[in-house]
């Protein structure tokens, strides 16, 4: 019996999407449409409407892709509301790069958007001044800890004046995280490994982390130099731009990437670890996003190539057993961009069960986003707030007293609900719990 002919793709001219940055249509009909990304996916979840799912979301991109239906508002909503979490990628059969497809899209309508004139100079401000460049970073997070130290923060909330606020500029005020005293700096500093060197690494200081969690960026370079690993924190490093790339900015992110192709490969390194997700996750696609730069299309794919997860890394080096006994029921919360994106998901568990005295419990939707999703949890908030309430039903029910994860805005997402809804439960990186056990054994506890 014959194969059927194989639907031809639209003719050259009619589509809206333009440039070398477009959705790649060899891509973007890969997608059959057969529904199975549609329990996947925590938007359509949350609202059962076919247009929140990834397939709905891919129909609009054909139709726009073939000239039947316009860049609209109305059509960019739908796009918007996407998390761009990836669970759709582990459940395609047909291997739709839904993470491609949607940077892609998010990039072509950028240039599109018509915000005010105050919101359009505030996000410009914060993508391409103020994320790029750690200093103006430090400066702005340094101001808001000393609204938190000086006892501004106690005096505005009790006051009411947050109410009073725009938007929803009161409650993001109000899940605002306790900034530590401690910043993590990258000054080119050497942490020599314990016992044999088993290998030489870089590690990524990143953005936004270094400064909200200073304390835990040590301890992943203690738990790095306990594992036999020299740790290598480079100077010349910067964002990696994931944020900025979710939003279509690409041209920034292409800039960052470069920067960091150049600094990190200087360093003559083994590795380059990351521990924050969807750093990670961004800089193992470096290669993908300059693969039409001829200057840096084969550094950035021999750069990628070099890129760990630092629970990767550490289940495969393989890891020192920790001996400090810890007596935490836990359970773990898929960080989006490690399990969908970097398919690691077994890790982690390992890890978590290597350490003595945890009590390991799996959470039911563990694999389902948490809501952070970079800026979505500012941009979009309410719904944002919906998949998280989804998320911390599920923490209940497991009775865990510890959350573990792997990203920084899934942490800051976490503590949020867990304090909104008055759980009496910690949130901690893995390496945070591994690093307690090994300082447990040091002092033998």
């Amino acid at each position: 019996m014959a194969s059927a002919p194989e639907k031809p793709l639209p003719e050259v001219g009619l589509s809206l999407f333009e440039g070398p940055d477009a959705p790649q249509e060899s891509e973007l009909y890969k997608c059959v449409h057969c529904g199975f990304c549609l329990q996947a996916c925590p938007t359509y979840v949350e609202t059962g409407l076919e247009a929140e799912s990834p397939r709905g979301r891919i129909a609009l991109m054909k139709a726009v892709n073939e000239g039947r239906i316009g860049i609209t508002d109305t059509v960019m909503r739908h796009w918007d509301l996407c998390i761009q979490c990836r669970a759709c990628e582990v459940a395609c059969p047909s291997g739709v790069p839904y993470g491609n497809l949607i940077e892609a899209t998010m990039q072509q309508v950028a240039d599109r958007r018509k915000p005010g004139y105050v919101n359009g100079k505030i996000a410009k401000l914060a993508l391409k001044r103020l994320l790029p460049n750690q200093g103006f970073l430090a400066m702005v997070v340094g101001a808001m800890r000393l609204y938190q130290r000086i006892g501004l923060q106690t005096v505005i909330r009790k006051s009411g004046l947050l109410k009073l606020l725009p938007g929803n500029m009161g409650e993001l005020e109000d899940s605002m995280p306790e900034l530590p005293s401690e910043v993590f700096k990258a000054q080119g500093q050497v942490y020599k490994a314990q016992g044999e060197r088993k290998a030489r690494v870089a590690l990524l200081s990143g953005c936004v982390m270094p400064l909200i969690h200073g304390p835990q960026m040590d301890a992943v370079v203690r738990v790095l130099t306990r594992n036999g690993c020299e740790v290598v924190v480079t100077k010349a490093q910067a964002c990696c731009g994931a944020i900025n790339s979710h939003v279509g900015d690409l041209e920034t992110t292409r800039k960052l990437a470069r920067r960091n192709i150049d600094a990190f490969l200087a360093d003559g390194v083994d590795y380059v670890v990351v521990a924050s997700a969807g750093c990670g996750s961004r800089m193992k696609e470096y290669g993908h996003l300059l693969r039409n730069d001829r200057v840096y299309a084969d550094k950035a794919a021999a750069f990628s190539a070099k890129v760990q997860d630092i629970h990767e890394l550490l289940a495969t080096l393989p890891i020192v057993p920790p001996r400090g006994h810890l007596p935490y029921r836990v359970t773990y919360q898929d960080s989006c961009h490690l399990s969908n994106a970097q398919r690691i998901t077994a890790a982690p568990r390992q890890l978590l069960r290597s350490i003595p005295g945890i009590e390991f419990v799996e959470l039911s939707n563990a694999d389902k986003c948490c809501g952070a999703g970079g800026t979505y949890t500012i941009t979009e908030r309410d719904f944002s707030m919906r998949v998280l309430g989804t998320k911390i039903n599920a923490v209940r029910e497991t009775k865990a007293n510890v959350i573990a994860t792997a990203n920084p805005g899934c942490m800051m997402q976490l503590q949020y609900g867990a304090q909104r809804d008055g759980m009496s439960v910690e949130v901690k990186y893995i390496t945070d719990l591994l690093d307690e056990s090994y300082s447990k054994e040091r002092h033998g506890a």
